[in-house]
């Protein structure tokens, strides 16, 4: 499998995505944002998904282990690094992720949350991906679309989104992300898809994604065409051009003017 991989920064603040590949596995995670609220963890986000990220690689690398299995055990590796911080706080350090591995003739994935993984195949392009957490809290989320990015309402009406999401996190009336428990691994989107099936995969952060299924300025075939001809850079660069026609969210209601953006391209 040959893998070409991006990730940048959404703005001034530490990149909170992560992403790495090996010769047979692609993994791409988006940490969550904490909104400025306490986590009980003196280490942060981007320090959690590249502990994360490396544990999944270790697990899972020229291996035909269960993908949940060596997420799970990643999960408990990473935990073990910190025993100092407050695991049990809900705003505990998270992310989504998405894995796909190159088994064979088969490849393998994993989804948990929404970054999803775009498949180029035969009969059109397909995405894997799991959106639960669109599902819960409509009221508060409707309510920080009603600002600009960069105002005080904006800021204030996220915290009170974050407050109540972290609440219903991993729990079985909300959405499942990677915490500091290994249960999440069994929550995630998991399947194979025979290689003769897929010309290609995109393994993306929902900040590149949304090229697509937010913004809708671009089709997925587009989004590939794109991935071929410049590679995963010039499909951020296409992302953060969009987004400056709308700086402050008026076209395009969205926690962040411009979220951190991560691919990893596949190919066979």
């Amino acid at each position: 499998m040959r893998v070409a991989i991006d990730t940048r920064p959404g703005g001034t603040n530490p990149n909170e995505d992560w992403v790495a590949a090996t010769p047979t596995l692609a993994v791409v995670l988006d940490g969550l944002s904490t909104a400025g609220l306490a986590t009980g963890c003196q280490h942060g986000v981007p320090w959690y998904v590249a502990h994360l990220g490396g544990h999944i690689v270790a697990a899972l690398a020229d291996t035909d282990r269960p993908l949940p299995d060596g997420l799970a055990d990643a999960l408990e590796r990473t935990a073990a690094l910190h025993p100092e911080c407050d695991l049990s706080n809900p705003g505990t350090p998270s992310a989504t992720v998405a894995i796909l591995r190159h088994r064979e003739d088969v490849l393998d994935h994993l989804v948990l949350a929404d970054s999803p993984i775009v498949f180029d195949g035969p009969q059109g392009c397909s995405a894997i991906t799991d959106l639960r957490v669109d599902e819960v809290l409509p009221e508060l989320k409707a309510e920080v679309e009603r600002y600009e990015t960069h105002t005080q309402e904006h800021r204030e009406a996220l915290q009170r989104l974050v407050v109540a999401q972290r609440q219903v996190r991993n729990t079985p009336e909300g959405y499942w992300v990677a915490m500091a428990g290994p249960e999440a691994a069994e929550h995630g989107v998991v399947g194979s898809t025979p290689l003769d099936q897929a010309r290609a995969a995109a393994v993306l952060s929902d900040g590149t994604s949304r090229l697509v299924l937010e913004y809708e300025m671009a089709t997925w075939s587009e989004v590939f065409a794109t991935l071929r001809a410049g590679g995963p850079g010039e499909l951020i660069d296409t992302v953060r051009r969009v987004e400056a026609t709308d700086p402050t969210g008026r076209r395009w209601p969205r926690y962040k003017s411009g979220d951190d953006a991560t691919a990893a391209f596949c190919q066979w």
